[in-house]
């Protein structure tokens, strides 16, 4: 027995709008799966170029010759390392601690030894607190600006050079500068990557 015509006509649109309900469903799953892939990327470079949520500025560009150095005032600077799971590595500050004057630049240098028992690439994430001051220091040179590639057992002392801006404000005094330092491999980047900077004897 057929169904009355009326009733077809009703299931064929109902039809057409659940055809148009799923495609707009895939789409949107789609659009917020790219959206959330590239959200981590985005956080992050705006971070860095603005200085916010703890995350320095990176100033590889040239620095103002001119820019004054205010003796009257002295930042002390603590630079401190953690590994990312377990990571089988040395890796700690040679100077725990630095006294700089705004506008002064500073070169230390960062101790890394491989333990893993193989050949490694590695990428330090650099964090600053308090937030505020995250964007007042900036580094001119840092291992952190490249993965750095690390034979089995090999030792290394890697630079980082930095400054603090003049017109930082008066009432931050202390500094804090981590370094958190992943397992890079599988993620290694094109191109030239590798400056650790002296080698360790």
């Amino acid at each position: 027995m057929c169904p009355p015509m009326g009733d077809t006509s009703r299931h064929k649109k109902q039809n057409k709008k659940n055809r148009r309900l799923i495609f707009y469903l895939v789409c949107g799953v789609l659009f917020m799966f790219g959206f959330c892939y590239m959200l981590v990327p985005l956080y992050r470079l705006v971070c860095r170029q603005q200085g916010i949520n703890g995350q320095a500025v990176r100033s590889a560009s040239a620095v103002d010759p001119a820019m004054r150095v205010d003796t009257s005032r002295v930042i002390h600077v603590t630079f401190t390392t953690t590994l990312h799971g377990g990571l089988e590595f040395k890796f700690m500050p040679l100077e725990r601690t630095v006294d700089i004057h705004p506008g002064e630049r500073k070169l230390i240098y960062f101790f890394a030894e491989n333990q893993t028992g193989r050949e490694l690439t590695v990428q330090a994430i650099p964090s600053i607190t308090p937030v505020d001051a995250a964007r007042f220091l900036k580094k001119t040179e840092c291992f952190c600006f490249t993965q750095q590639y690390f034979f089995k057992n090999e030792r290394a002392d890697m630079p980082v050079y930095f400054f603090v801006e003049p017109d930082i404000p008066n009432n931050i005094r202390e500094i804090t500068l981590s370094y958190t330092l992943f397992d890079a491999s599988g993620f290694e980047k094109k191109g030239q990557q590798f400056r650790k900077g002296r080698i360790s004897l």
